[in-house]
């Protein structure tokens, strides 16, 4: 993939998937959190803005927005677990729009997801925003119906795929392990 002049892709790092556990403050039950705390430098040449979408997806059609559900406490206790590693640790939700380029400016991000689906045998992170590149297809409705005069697009994202096995008891996620598979990006 050559991007064109005028597009940019931030150079990205990422930690594998870890589990966080919480008690419920209703009913003091273990709440169990995913979360990857991902890097970005924006070595582009300019400054860029940041507008990112991120989804834990499972084999079993499950689709998790980033942050659906998750409060404070859960970033500061990963904050905490992670500060010697992570010192200026953001919140996804809470970061600028603007990233702004060099070294000196590079962003460590934690993204937070709930607990998936315990049948779950696999799971796919997609991180959009990473990039500018987009592409424009038409809407497969349109290919069936040629004769439509009003032609629907679709707009794709270079998008960061991030896929990994599900190791272990799939009834007990306390005890499974991700095994991590592949990086990849792709239009999304």
């Amino acid at each position: 993939l050559v991007q064109r002049p005028s597009q940019w892709t931030l150079n990205t790092t990422f930690t594998h998937p870890q589990q966080i556990v919480l008690e419920s403050s209703v009913d003091k039950k273990p709440v169990r959190f995913w979360y990857i705390i991902l890097t970005i430098t924006n070595n582009s040449g300019a400054d860029v803005g940041f507008y990112p979408k991120c989804e834990l997806v499972t084999d079993t059609f499950q689709i998790i927005p980033a942050g659906k559900g998750v409060g404070t406490l859960v970033f500061d206790k990963i904050k905490d677990r992670h500060k010697k590693a992570y010192p200026f640790l953001e919140l996804l939700g809470g970061t600028d729009n603007k990233i702004i380029q060099g070294q000196d400016n590079t962003k460590d991000i934690a993204i937070i997801w709930p607990d998936f689906d315990s049948n779950a045998k696999s799971i796919n992170i997609y991180i959009t925003g990473l990039s500018n590149e987009t592409i424009e297809i038409e809407s497969p409705a349109n290919l069936a119906k040629k004769q439509n005069a009003e032609q629907k697009k679709i707009y794709l994202k270079k998008t960061l795929d991030l896929y990994y096995r599900i190791k272990g008891n799939p009834s007990s996620l306390g005890g499974a392990a991700l095994e991590y598979k592949e990086k990849s990006w792709v239009m999304r």
